[in-house]
């Protein structure tokens, strides 16, 4: 887990926070988070999928900014994993992430993801790693049934990136 520091003078500075999100998923993410306009944001927050990590709500209490590396596809309790995001994060906080769009085309048209999917079922087919098969619109249905609001979808290379927001009241 990796946060945004703001220095004495409140500058956030580019650090740590940044430098593992791109160690861990490469530069896309950071291209996606500079598209938004969220590069600065003081109040960040990073999930690695390298490490583990525990938090409560008292840990969220001040993120407006809530940055999953790991792809809902490998998730392997999608549904239990958004309803415990969608009840710790404050209202109106942004959850990003991304997954591979099962529907994505290649340059040449071949569908990319299914045939990974295939070749990677062959080669280990106990694998106890979840691949869920999603695209963009049952993703959308699954945010909205937990009480997100999609703001942005981006198809960056195969992957999509999402930014939702929690459209909890104040009050619950």
């Amino acid at each position: 887990m990796y946060s945004v520091r703001q220095n004495s003078n409140g500058e956030t500075r580019f650090n740590d926070a940044y430098r593992n999100m791109a160690a861990d998923e490469g530069q896309n993410f950071l291209e996606y988070l500079i598209r938004l306009g969220l590069i600065g944001e003081s109040n960040l927050l990073v999930l690695s999928d390298r490490d583990h990590y525990y938090f409560d709500q008292n840990d969220l209490r001040s993120v407006r900014v809530l940055v999953n590396l790991k792809k809902l596809n490998l998730i392997k309790h999608l549904v239990s994993f958004l309803h415990v995001i969608f009840r710790v994060l404050p209202p109106k906080a942004y959850f990003i992430g991304c997954f591979t769009d099962i529907e994505y085309q290649g340059d040449n048209g071949f569908n990319v993801y299914q045939a990974s999917y295939d070749f990677n079922k062959f080669i280990n087919p106990l694998d106890s790693k979840a691949n869920l098969h999603l695209d963009k619109n049952n993703v959308s249905r699954i945010f909205e049934s937990h009480g997100f609001k999609i703001v942005d979808m981006t198809q960056i290379k195969e992957q999509v990136y999402f930014t939702c927001q929690n459209k909890k009241c104040q009050s619950d």
